[in-house]
């Protein structure tokens, strides 16, 4: 806004530069014709002309440096998009007022506050232990978007590899209609390494803001982080190695600081995967039962046997809740899904008390329908398993 300000000054600078530079010339031009016919004229107009022609020639100058560098006054304007590569700011934001005096602008830099004493010190569950023991983490979010009636934020987390990576924030509609709740939080994994999943599943928001705009599904906040590199398909290692779901709890403390999110536990915190990134979805409930509550995987191709291995090594505590969700001319997805489902069923341990759920009644004219009606079902799904917005 002060940038464009300087606009202004800018361009009255110039064009009065310009016309008293035009006067001097012709004051000049009328004393060479005078000194021609032996006349004399007056120097002085001319002279203050040229004079107020090189002020304004500084003003604009000056101007034009201010308004490129947007230094003025000590005041400084950041339109810098985050990259991976910048540092990691440590601060922290006050939830309740994350959103309040927020315009629509694609390029406002989300500063922090400190937060609340309530977000600071969250009951001593095993999810919010590891979430204490994170560093201090990212503190700023730029805006880029606003799909499915919400706004889309970015910026950089550092990963469990201690690089920093791209981490993308969706809050639902709701966030700036209820500036004193907290919201329940999804998060959904990419199957392709330096990628968001938003960027291989673009409709996932317009999918989830109809769900939310039916009143068939409460609002959640969605965290989409950048899948991690290495590996030309990360999704298909998290079964055998469930630490390499794209989670960890330096995200999670950011999360939780920089938003007006709860607490991560099973009552509060879900996870989504479309098409490859579903079995990083189902892994990812599975291992971790006491951090998220409920899953859905969509789309999905699942390696039955690794998986219900995985979720026989769970931590003894909530039962896994998933949901397989694919189209019902997706006979390959619904036999894997079935697989699935069944080898949990008959598997050790935990693997056998997880919840499954397989939906396969979604039939439309194309893939890209489809898929928007399952996802509006897997933002359904999650948000009947996870708490309420209080």
């Amino acid at each position: 806004m002060v940038r464009s300000l300087l606009v202004i000054p800018l361009l009255a600078a110039a064009l009065g530069g310009i016309w008293l530079a035009r006067g001097a010339q012709l004051r000049w031009r009328d004393l060479r014709a005078a000194e021609t016919y032996e006349l004399t004229g007056e120097r002085w107009p001319m002279l203050v002309r040229a004079a107020g022609a090189m002020v304004c020639g500084v003003c604009v100058t000056a101007l034009t440096v201010l308004t490129t560098f947007g230094a003025f006054g000590g005041l400084r304007w950041d339109t810098h998009k985050p990259n991976r590569a910048e540092p990691v700011v440590d601060a922290t934001r006050s939830g309740s007022d994350a959103r309040s005096g927020t315009g629509p602008d694609a390029g406002v830099v989300r500063q922090q506050q400190a937060a609340p004493p309530a977000a600071a010190t969250p009951p001593a569950t095993p999810a919010a232990v590891g979430a204490a023991e994170a560093p201090a983490v990212v503190s700023r979010f730029d805006s880029v978007g606003h799909p499915g009636g919400g706004e889309l934020l970015q910026s950089a987390v550092l990963g469990p590899d201690g690089h920093p990576r791209n981490v993308r924030v969706w809050l639902p509609p709701q966030y700036v209609k209820e500036p004193n709740a907290r919201f329940p939080v999804v998060v959904m994994h990419a199957a392709t390494p330096q990628k968001t999943a938003d960027a291989e599943v673009p409709d996932v928001f317009e999918g989830i803001g109809a769900a939310l705009q039916s009143g068939k599904a409460h609002p959640f906040i969605l965290v989409a982080p950048e899948a991690p590199n290495g590996t030309a398909h990360p999704c298909e290692l998290v079964a055998a190695a469930p630490a390499a779901v794209a989670d960890d709890a330096t995200l999670r403390t950011t999360i939780v600081t920089t938003f007006r999110a709860m607490t991560p536990g099973p009552a509060s915190w879900g996870v989504l995967g479309v098409e490859g990134g579903a079995p990083c979805a189902a892994a990812a409930v599975l291992s971790r039962p006491d951090l998220y509550g409920a899953a859905a995987a969509v789309s999905g191709r699942y390696d039955a046997t690794a998986l219900t291995q995985t979720g026989a090594e769970a931590p003894a505590g909530s039962a896994a809740k998933l949901l397989l969700a694919a189209a019902k001319a997706d006979s390959a997805g619904l036999d894997s899904a079935r697989r699935l489902r069944s080898a949990l069923k008959a598997g050790p341990g935990a693997a056998a008390k997880a919840e499954v759920r397989i939906s396969d009644n979604v039939q439309d004219f194309t893939p890209e329908r489809e898929r928007l009606r399952l996802v509006r079902q897997a933002a359904q799904f999650l948000a009947e398993a996870l708490a309420k917005a209080s």
